[in-house]
């Protein structure tokens, strides 16, 4: 059993996709044995990742700040929520626990936890696979700035593969599960 950890959004964003995709993801870790480890929200794309995967019988770990939980955003139907003090608690916490991510849209805090774990892999500090689920293109801006950094010289090409991009539930899975430095399919 792999633990998939998942970061995104604490809205649903405008796009029901985004919401179809998150519900589809949580089904499919819980179906493919896998554990899911969260932000332990209940709102947003958080809370439909987490129910999807509830519902079809996962573990569903969530990991969330004494704040975020005094503001009464837990999700309070978990397997476990786990209560740190302070975001970068957090983030360190869901990197121990998790063996891939994958990224759903979401906002400045979605990108943070993200862009961490992938710098934590660049530097060695963890080997954590992070896999973009861009069913809807949301991501395209972003790879298109990577591309940019790489060409720039900022990131260098070797890296800028950290950060992995799947179209599909299925192939999201499969990336992340992937260990770090595997030959990878071409986005197309």
């Amino acid at each position: 059993m792999a633990s998939i950890c998942v970061f995104c959004g604490s809205s649903t964003g405008r796009d029901p996709l985004h919401v179809e995709t998150a519900a589809a993801l949580g089904a499919a870790v819980a179906e493919g044995g896998h554990r899911l480890v969260y932000g332990g929200g209940h709102v947003g794309l958080m809370g439909v990742v987490a129910d999807a995967a509830l519902a079809a019988g996962g573990e569903v770990i969530g990991v969330m700040t004494e704040q975020l939980v005094a503001a009464e955003v837990a999700h309070t139907g978990l397997t476990s929520l786990e209560v740190v003090p302070t975001m970068h608690a957090r983030k360190a916490r869901m990197a121990d626990l998790s063996d891939g991510v994958v990224v759903l849209p979401g906002g400045f805090g979605t990108l943070d936890e993200t862009f961490e774990i992938v710098t934590w892999t660049q530097l060695g500090l963890v080997a954590v696979p992070t896999v973009f689920l861009d069913a809807a293109g949301y991501f395209d801006a972003l790879f298109d700035f990577v591309a940019g950094a790489v060409d720039a010289g900022f990131v260098r090409p070797e890296h800028a593969g950290l950060a992995r991009r799947a179209a599909g539930v299925a192939d999201a899975l499969a990336l992340a599960t992937a260990p770090v430095g595997a030959p990878l399919p071409k986005w197309t």
